[in-house]
């Protein structure tokens, strides 16, 4: 990893009613949103003053408005309301019939959903604004988190959890004839990132409204993001994500905050010898912002997303009327698709040139943004010097580095600094995540294109690159939110949780969890967390019927690997284990199969990249495999394999708590960090791993007895592939009698030699086991032997499961975010009044 002069961590887990959207535009003396959200809808339509004005969240100075009266006069006394099932029902009932996205005959779900989530964003947009009130009050220094992928997952059971309104929102909808949670899954994820980085982002952006840390988020607005994944005969196939065509109900689109993008041109000297970036393309970017509210606080911080479009003069009228309808959407078309597609395939240069295009499109709209708002809070005495006092600029992996020079451009060429005191300021604003050794994600673009592109960045890049920092790099270990990974994705045992610890302080200071630690042993602790894994794996029953066709039972112990399909995560050596499995239960008689193994189901989530063909075959034979051995009379429910399609938050929200056994697999030294493995851990769910990421602090915290480790360690790994280059590697027998049983046919007629082919020789691109799972295959089999045998003893198990729960306690985002306030962005909580 590179050096920089910027404070650098990596996570290398080794190193450590209103019913009337009036009321929400109110200025109220007072500032409790329950009031001014939740006056019923007689009382206040038509009723109140017509005194108000819209603010923007981030631009305008605040304006006293005036205080709401009744039609006899006298002030609204609001202080002391709490807002009930039959006010929030009057809310969302207005909001069905005036802000409507639906036509007006019936009120079916997605109607419910919209109408429910506007009645919610009503009263984040209050505390919403009180936020940035405050801060722009107090001109405290805020740290801004720039992120190409924000994964968020649905927001509707997450804001009213964080309101403590679920019982109240329940109730309300049960009133209009609607269940709370058939509403919630109306909702469509939001398409807005692809895997753990985007999600570590978003589990971010809720501990920093939590904790009260002045933040924001900035990122792109992605029409369809990734990708929609089906499974069909043929493996994978992507469409385009539908998630905006019934438009967002959380997002308001900000029209006063645009800002202009340039691409090309050429860089010019003046008569004062300053450089300057002049022609070539120009685009437009409108911010979108989405309210994220913090847990049992008033805090409620932004996500700003950045929409393109082209400027109106640049439609060619004359062209379109003479006939030539594409030229004369030509630019209009250019601008719009930097926002189509999140990571948008770069094998042709006009991948590559796109996908720098969105690169730089996030970070100059962001840091003009953020100049304009720290010029804005100075008022007419602009300090430069102070900009690293009241700005701290987070970049989230290599995606947003472009940064560095667009802070130093802008600094230098339009607020008129010298090289020194631009790159002063730089240097003490700017900070950057290095998130994984994988080339892929190490992007690096040619000079050719940046010259064409980036002309002046070019320059300024080219003055920086001239020595290394080591003393700046620092790390970090990753962490998840515990409220949306346990308190509300998991209630029964939140429930649980709370009661043996004796408190629901665990939610906000997850050491508390190492409490349960002295109860481990306790039956009827024991008895209760069976039973209330066991009703989460009811609900995936269901699920998985209605999503894949296939039938499961709920006795069948719950074996998860849900992540990005790679080679490096070997999804691969979990199916070559199961494929084994499958031949060995074949050989056997029934009752040989029942004393030897225990019925599993193996769940697999996630998605290819579209144009990674050897990842897309690994799904294909996964599902192929699947195809067979559950329709197998012979087999029946000893072993099932399931691949779930479109795996997103959502799914997660479901299986994790209903999991048994994790796979955290990958070759050792590949993952920087992961942070799914510590969802499983905190859901009471065991990891079979190698000592990998996170992996290794897990098995630390939870005791290696409650681990099932296996596999080559990282300081092996370079010496094993020289071996492997050399050939001197002789497989093991257990390897190579599963590859050819996978090609013997039965598994369909799929050609798999190239997959197969893949794991053998000694050298060559996309030979020679790459990522070790031959070597790795016969440790894996040895320790799913393991497996089984601690799961047919339930008391164990459920011991080892507490523990896993208990010992996930430095997991949590709160206290990564606390590391990054304190040690690098040094920011504290702003508590509102």
């Amino acid at each position: 990893m590179a050096s920089s002069p910027f404070p650098v961590t990596s996570t290398r887990a080794e190193a450590f009613s209103h019913c009337n959207s009036i009321s929400r535009l109110i200025d109220f003396s007072s500032r409790n949103w329950n009031a001014k959200l939740f006056l019923t809808r007689e009382s206040s339509l038509g009723r109140l003053r017509r005194s108000f004005t819209v603010r923007n969240v981030s631009s305008q100075p605040k304006q006293k408005l005036n205080d709401p009266i009744t039609e006899e006069g006298a002030a609204v006394d609001v202080s002391s309301f709490t807002p009930d099932a039959s006010s929030i029902a009057s809310s969302i009932k207005y909001h069905a019939e005036f802000t409507p996205a639906f036509s007006p005959e019936q009120f079916e779900l997605p109607k419910a959903f919209y109408a429910t989530a506007q009645s919610v964003r009503d009263a984040l947009i209050i505390n919403w604004n009180a936020t940035y009130d405050y801060y722009e009050k107090m001109n405290v220094k805020q740290a801004y988190y720039l992120s190409m992928e924000f994964l968020q997952g649905r927001a509707l059971l997450n804001a009213i959890g964080n309101l403590e309104l679920v019982d109240a929102y329940g109730e309300a909808l049960s009133k209009l004839g609607h269940n709370l949670e058939n509403v919630a899954c109306q909702e469509p994820d939001a398409a807005l990132g692809n895997g753990g980085l985007g999600r570590l982002a978003s589990c971010f952006l809720d501990s920093l409204a939590t904790l009260n840390y002045p933040a924001w988020g900035y990122g792109l607005r992605y029409k369809y993001g990734l990708f929609k994944q089906r499974i069909t005969k043929d493996g994978q196939e992507e469409v385009a994500e539908d998630w905006l065509e019934m438009g967002n109900p959380w997002e308001i689109v900000r029209n006063d905050v645009s800002y202009p993008v340039k691409f090309y041109g050429k860089v010019v000297k003046g008569l004062d010898g300053k450089s300057q970036w002049v022609g070539g393309e120009d685009i437009k970017v409108v911010a979108y912002d989405v309210p994220i509210p913090g847990y049992k606080t008033k805090t409620t911080i932004n996500l700003r997303l950045w929409s393109t479009k082209a400027p109106s003069e640049d439609f060619d009228l004359y062209a379109f009327n003479a006939g030539e309808h594409t030229k004369a959407c030509e630019v209009q078309a250019n601008a719009e698709k930097i926002c189509y597609i999140l990571y948008p395939g770069d094998e042709s240069m006009e991948g590559k040139i796109l996908r720098l295009k969105q690169q730089y499109t996030l970070c100059s709209a962001s840091l003009q943004d953020i100049i304009a708002r720290f010029e804005r809070r100075s008022g007419g005495h602009v300090k430069w010097e102070e900009f690293p006092e009241k700005v701290a600029v987070q970049m989230n992996d290599t995606h947003p580095t472009l940064c560095i020079p667009e802070l130093m451009r802008i600094l230098m060429d339009l607020k008129g600094m010298s090289w020194r005191e631009a790159w002063n300021i730089t240097q003490q604003t700017v900070a950057y995540t290095n998130h994984t050794v994988l080339p892929e994600a190490l992007e690096k673009w040619s000079l050719e294109l940046m010259q064409k592109l980036l002309p002046r960045h070019v320059e300024i890049i080219e003055m920086i690159d001239e020595e290394l920092w080591p003393e700046k790099f620092q790390n970090k270990t990753n962490g998840v939110t515990t409220r949306r990974w346990i308190r509300f994705c998991n209630p029964d045992l939140s429930n649980i949780i709370t009661k043996w610890t004796g408190t629901e302080d665990w939610v906000l200071q997850t050491e508390k969890l190492a409490e349960l630690r002295k109860f481990a042993d306790n039956e009827d602790l024991q008895i209760e967390w069976r039973a209330a894994k066991r009703r989460n794996k009811m609900k995936v029953l269901s699920f998985l019927k209605e999503k894949t066709g296939y039938s499961v039972s709920p006795d069948s112990m719950f074996d998860v690997q849900v992540k990005r399909i790679h080679e490096y995560k070997r999804q691969l050596l979990n199916i070559l284990g199961i494929v084994y499995r499958y031949k060995k239960m074949k050989e056997m008689t029934e009752e040989e199969r029942k004393t030897k193994f225990v019925p599993r189901v193996c769940i697999f989530g996630g998605k290819a990249f579209a144009t990674y063909v050897q990842a897309k075959r690994i799904v294909k034979f996964i599902t192929d495999v699947g195809a067979t051995v559950n329709h197998d009379p012979e087999i029946g429910d000893l072993l099932k394999v399931i691949f779930v399609p479109d795996y997103n938050v959502s799914v997660a929200e479901m299986l994790i708590p209903a999991s048994e056994l994790s796979q955290h697999i990958s070759t050792a030294g590949m993952e920087a960090s992961g942070t799914s493995n510590m969802k499983f851990a905190m859901n009471g769910c065991l990891l079979i791993g190698t000592l990998d990421g996170a992996n290794v602090e897990i098995r630390e915290e939870v005791g290696s007895e409650n681990f099932f480790l296996f596999g080559a360690e990282a300081h092996e790994i370079a010496g094993l592939r020289k071996e492997r280059a050399e050939g001197k590697f002789v497989p093991d027998p257990l390897f190579e009698e599963v590859k050819a049983f996978v090609r013997s046919g039965v598994f369909g007629p799929y050609n798999y030699e190239e997959l197969m082919g893949s794991l053998e020789g000694n050298k060559g691109f996309g030979r020679a086991d790459y990522f070790l799972v031959g070597k790795d295959f016969p440790s894996y089999i040895e320790c799913q032997k393991n497996v089984d045998k601690a799961y047919q003893d339930q008391q164990r198990w459920t011991r080892m499961s507490i523990l896993n729960s208990a010992g996930s306690y430095k997991f949590s985002s709160d206290r990564t975010i606390h590391e990054y306030a304190k040690d690098i962005w040094n920011i504290t909580p702003v508590d509102l009044p």
